[in-house]
């Protein structure tokens, strides 16, 4: 069990709700606090390198910014690292693919490993840019998992 300092404690707080709107957002929790932008990265470094957190970062919520409609591509690819490796670099360079992963299927029923989470200002842009991946990647076996609903995406709260 790690132990927190009362000043890491309200850093914490902070850190695990939404982040300030502002080019400087570490630097602002540092300034509620009372102490440096340093000391809240040192904190979260801590915390990161001693496993207690995987990573830190910002979640967007992209239906706030005009992206209403996405889709998970999960893709048929040959079982070639290579090939993979492009698929997958080609991929996520698109504007429109904010997430690429490979994960090896061992389920008979489910052939698809390459996986692309498109988003798109409508259903249309959703299939064009699925339509562009299946050319630009010569890939042509796929399933497209539209999103209906965001169930939850939020962060435990500890203090």
């Amino acid at each position: 069990m790690l132990d927190f300092t009362e000043q890491e404690r309200a850093i914490l707080r902070l850190v695990q709700a939404d982040l300030p709107d502002s080019l400087t957002p570490y630097a602002d929790i540092a300034a509620q606090v009372g102490c440096t932008e340093e000391d809240v990265l040192a904190l979260l470094r801590r915390l990161k390198d001693c496993g207690a957190i995987r990573r830190f970062g910002a979640s967007i919520k992209h239906q706030k910014t005009g992206w209403n409609h996405n889709a998970m591509v999960a893709w048929v690819v040959p079982r070639d690292e290579a090939v993979v490796e492009r698929c997958g670099t080609e991929a996520a360079r698109h504007p429109n693919v904010s997430h690429c992963y490979y994960r090896p299927s061992s389920a008979p029923d489910w052939p698809y490993e390459l996986y692309t989470m498109v988003h798109g200002r409508s259903a249309e842009e959703c299939d064009r840019v699925v339509a562009e991946l299946e050319s630009m990647l010569d890939l042509h076996d796929h399933a497209a998992l539209s999103s209906i609903k965001e169930l939850k995406k939020i962060s435990p709260t500890y203090f």
